[in-house]
């Protein structure tokens, strides 16, 4: 039995939801607009101020894509009323991020600087404070999107185990291990 399958996703006000042809539900809120395409064997139904999600039978692909899209669609709500943000931060001597538009420019240790285009989608910031470390800041309606840029801006310069030096989602824990002199 999915737990969150089950459960309804409640539309705050200004939300509006439609499912559409072929199963394709758009979500319209303040901030924009989002759709989904969901798997024709789940369904999908609004009812007053909230969205059922439901599933025909009990097979493992079912309660599996159950869960899924019901996430999905909570996390488009979600967007359109609220929007949602991610931030990075930079761990590294001389590590540098600098926004201009929707180009972020990385300066990682690296011989030349790294130029990262943002979809138009998603809107970055980078703030430099004294003795802090940089943080890149994105903000995007689409939480997948939003997740694919920010794993792709991390993999440009992942967090070494031995230092910590890299980029890291802000809150992250780093696990560290010790250098060959500490098992002497």
């Amino acid at each position: 039995m999915s737990r969150i399958g089950n459960k309804p996703v409640n539309l705050p006000q200004g939300v509006s939801v439609k499912v559409g042809a072929d199963n394709v539900v758009s979500v319209k809120g303040p901030l924009g607009e989002l759709t989904q395409k969901v798997d024709p064997d789940i369904t999908v139904k609004v009812e007053g101020d909230s969205v059922v999600v439901t599933r025909p039978t009990d097979h493992k692909r079912h309660r599996s894509l159950h869960g899924l899209y019901r996430s999905l669609i909570n996390n488009m709500v979600i967007g359109v009323s609220t929007g949602w943000t991610l931030e990075q931060e930079l761990v590294g001597v001389g590590y540098k991020a600098e926004a201009k538009g929707q180009v972020l420019e990385l300066s990682l240790g690296f011989s030349h600087d790294i130029h990262f285009l943002m979809p138009k989608e998603v809107k970055v910031e980078a703030k430099t404070e004294r003795r802090s470390n940089p943080i890149i800041t994105l903000k995007s309606l689409d939480r997948q999107l939003l997740g694919m840029v920010a794993a792709k801006i991390r993999s440009i310069r992942k967090p070494e185990p031995y230092k910590g030096k890299g980029i890291r989602f802000v809150g992250e824990v780093v696990r560290k291990k010790s250098g060959k002199s500490a098992n002497s």
